[in-house]
C-alpha cells in the first residue's frame, strides 16, 4: 500500500498491548474457565497436555504453583496463571504436559495494514424495498457474482460464521440483526464483544469483516455476500492486538457446539495474522503456534471451516525462507489473497472490471493460498474526484482511488468506510462458504473447501497460481455446481476461462447519463433459445425481459421500466439474468428514477 496517500478523514486503528492480560471463556464441559483477579505479578502461560486435560492436569498445575483459568479437555489446552518464578519448570517435571510456553502478545492487525476512509453515516430520508442506497459502491459483490448467487434463492440463512476479532458493531444497522448477541462473547478482560478503542464514531475492523459476510439487505446501505447468515462475535483483540490465549480460545468455542456450551459455528473467520520463524525461533513462540494449529485442526474435526486472511507484507511464501504466517498457515486453516480493480469509479458505470487484478500488498505463494478474493487497493494514481449514484440520495463523490477500496459497515454510529487488506478478502470466501452450506446442510469442511476451489475462476496461469490458489473467487458458479470452465465473468457476465474455442454468451447492462432505465442487451455465439429475467434482490422475479429465439450476435433489448403486472418498479438495485442453454449469467443494474 501508499503510505504517502493523503486519505480523506482516515481513521486508523492503534495496537494496544497490555502486560496484565486475563482471558475469558464461557463454563462448558467442552471447555471451563473461572473468574478470578490476576496479581500484575503473575504470568499466562498455555499448557498442552499430552492427552486430554483431565483432574491429574489441575493437580499437577496446583502443585506447580500455578491456578488453572481455563482448560479444553478434548485438546489438552489450558491457560494457567502463576506468580511462580519457578512455575514453568515445576509443572513440565510432572511428564504430563507436552510443548507448553508463557503466553505472548501479538499485534494481530497492525494499523498499516487495513487502510479506512470515512464515508459517514447515511442520513435519514425516505427509503424503498430491496433498496440498499449504497450498492453502487460494492464492485466486491459485482466481482464476485453475488448477484447470481442471490438470484437463485441463496442467501446464508442457517449458516453460522464466528468472526474471531476485535469490538463488533452491536447498534449499526447493516449488522446487528445478523448478531448472535446471545452466542457472541469476549476473551479480553474488562470488555464486552461489542467494546473497543475509540469512540462511536471510531473504525471497527469487526464491523468491517463483518458487513462483508453479512451486512442485511435492509433498504439502507451496503449488502453482505451471505445477507441472511447469522454472526457471532468472538472479541479476541483489542485496538488490533491480542494474546495467544485469547486467540486460541476464541477458536476453540466457536467450533464447539451449542450444546457443549460452544457457539456452535460452522465457519470460523479470522482476519488477522502475524509472521514467526518457523518453529519459533528464539522468539518463544514455538509451543504457542502448536497450540494453535492444534486449535485450529480441532475446529476442522468438529466440520467448522476456518478462512484466514494470507497477510499484507507482499511475501513470496514459497521463498521465504524459515518464516510462517499465522493463521493463515495453521493447520487445516486456508488463507485468501486479496485482488482489486484499478480505476473502477473512473467514467462510471464503465470504469475498469479487472476485479481479479492482485493487489500491491498481498502475501502470495502455491503453499499459502487457497482462493483469492476482493480486498480493495489504492493503486490508482492521482488524486482525481468520481462520481457514483446513489440509489436514493446525492451522489458519492470522493477520490477515484478511494472507491477501488473494499466497501462496508465500520463503526456503531452506523458509518461506513473504504478499507483495503487481505482482512477484506477473507470474509468474502466465509460469506460464500455460509452460501454453500445453506445449500448443503451439513456439508463437510474438506467438500465445502473443494466446491469454493473447483468453482473459483482461473485467473492466472491455467491451474494453479501463487496469486490466485485455485483461482479467483465466484458465488454463483459455487451454488451453481458449476465449474471455473464454465464459471460467469462477474463483471459481464462472460465465460472468462475455459478451454480453447469456447464460445462467449455475454449479459451488458449499461446506466445511461440521464436515463433512469439502463440499457440491456446480451449476445449468443450462435441461435437459439434464450430468456433474460429480473430479480430484486430478495431473489423474487419480479419481470421478463425476453423468453424465445435469439438470433447469433447481440440481442438489445426494449424496456420500460415496469413489473410483470405492467406496474413502474420503484428505483433501486436489481439484477439480470441470462439464461441460454446451460449457461446463465447475472448482472446488477439500478434504477434511478427521475
Amino acid at each position: 500500500m501508499h503510505n504517502s496517500r493523503p486519505f480523506v478523514r482516515m481513521i486508523m486503528a492503534l495496537a494496544v498491548i497490555s502486560s496484565a492480560f486475563v482471558v475469558l471463556a464461557l463454563s462448558s464441559s467442552a471447555a471451563q474457565a473461572q473468574m478470578r483477579s490476576v496479581d500484575e505479578n503473575e504470568k499466562a502461560y498455555v499448557m498442552t497436555a499430552s492427552g486430554t486435560w483431565g483432574a491429574a492436569h489441575d493437580a499437577a498445575i496446583a502443585n506447580a504453583g500455578g491456578s488453572v483459568q481455563y482448560r479444553h479437555a478434548a485438546t489438552g489446552i489450558g491457560v494457567v496463571y502463576s506468580g511462580d518464578a519457578l512455575f514453568y519448570r515445576k509443572a513440565m517435571r510432572s511428564g504430563l504436559f507436552g510443548p507448553s510456553s508463557q503466553d505472548m502478545m501479538v499485534e494481530w492487525q497492525k494499523p498499516s495494514d487495513v487502510r479506512v476512509v470515512d464515508e459517514g453515516v447515511v442520513e435519514d430520508g425516505v427509503v424503498t424495498p430491496g433498496d440498499d442506497r449504497l450498492i453502487n459502491l460494492l464492485w466486491n459483490m459485482t466481482a464476485i457474482d453475488a448477484f447470481g448467487a442471490w438470484s437463485q434463492g441463496y442467501d446464508g440463512a442457517g449458516a453460522r460464521v464466528a468472526v474471531i476479532d476485535g469490538g463488533m458493531c452491536s447498534l449499526h444497522p447493516d449488522v446487528a440483526p445478523n448478531i448472535d448477541v446471545a452466542a457472541s462473547a469476549s476473551f479480553v478482560p474488562g470488555f464486552t464483544w461489542d467494546q473497543d478503542t475509540g469512540g462511536a464514531t471510531a473504525f471497527r475492523h469487526a464491523c468491517h469483516v463483518a458487513g462483508i459476510i453479512a451486512a442485511v439487505d435492509n433498504t439502507i446501505g451496503t449488502i453482505g455476500v451471505a445477507p441472511k447468515a447469522t454472526i457471532i462475535s468472538c472479541k479476541a483483540l483489542h485496538g488490533g492486538s491480542g494474546s495467544f490465549a485469547a486467540v486460541i480460545q476464541a477458536i476453540l468455542y466457536a467450533a464447539d457446539p451449542i450444546a457443549s456450551g460452544g457457539a456452535g459455528a460452522n465457519i470460523i473467520n479470522m482476519s488477522l495474522g502475524a509472521t514467526f520463524a518457523k518453529g519459533g525461533g528464539n522468539t518463544g513462540a514455538g509451543a504457542l503456534v502448536a497450540a494453535l494449529n492444534k486449535a485450529v485442526n480441532y475446529a476442522t474435526a468438529q466440520n467448522v471451516l476456518v478462512v484466514c486472511s494470507a497477510g499484507n507484507l507482499a511475501i513470496d511464501m514459497d521463498h521465504s525462507g524459515s518464516i510462517t504466517n499465522i493463521p493463515a498457515q495453521s493447520g487445516s486453516a486456508i488463507a485468501i489473497s486479496a485482488t482489486a480493480p484499478v480505476g473502477f469509479a473512473v467514467n462510471w458505470p464503465n470504469g475498469a472490471t479487472n476485479f481479479d487484478n492482485p493487489t500491491t500488498y498481498t502475501n502470495y505463494g502455491h503453499q499459502l493460498v487457497w482462493v483469492s478474493a476482493p480486498g480493495g487497493d489504492s493503486a490508482l494514481p492521482g488524486n482525481a474526484v468520481c462520481s457514483i449514484p446513489r440509489v436514493v440520495g446525492a451522489p458519492v463523490n470522493q477520490f477515484c482511488w478511494v472507491l477501488d477500496l473494499v466497501f462496508s459497515p465500520g463503526s456503531q454510529s452506523g458509518s461506513y468506510f473504504w478499507a483495503g487488506g487481505t482482512s477484506m478478502a477473507a470474509p468474502h470466501v466465509s460469506g460464500v462458504a455460509a452460501l454453500i452450506a445453506q445449500k448443503y446442510p451439513g456439508i463437510s469442511v474438506g467438500d465445502l473447501k473443494t466446491i469454493i476451489a473447483q468453482t473459483a475462476v482461473d485467473a492466472g496461469a491455467n491451474g494453479a497460481d501463487p496469486y490466485h490458489g485455485h483461482g479467483f473467487l465466484n458465488a454463483n458458479a459455487a451454488v451453481s455446481g458449476t465449474t471455473a470452465q464454465s464459471a460467469t465473468a462477474p463483471s459481464q457476465g462472460v465465460i472468462r476461462k475455459g478451454p480453447v474455442g469456447t464460445a462467449r454468451v455475454e449479459l451488458e447492462v449499461a446506466q445511461n447519463a440521464g436515463r433512469s432505465i439502463p440499457s440491456i442487451s446480451f449476445t449468443l455465439p450462435s441461435g437459439g433459445p434464450a430468456r433474460v429475467d429480473l430479480f430484486d434482490l430478495a431473489g423474487r422475479k419480479v419481470a421478463e425481459l425476453f423468453n424465445g429465439s435469439a438470433a447469433a450476435g447481440r440481442t438489445s433489448l426494449t424496456w420500460s421500466g415496469r413489473d410483470a403486472n405492467g406496474q413502474l418498479l420503484r428505483r433501486g438495485a436489481y439484477f439480470a439474468r441470462l439464461t441460454a442453454g446451460d449457461v446463465k449469467a447475472a448482472r446488477q443494474l439500478v434504477l434511478l428514477g427521475d
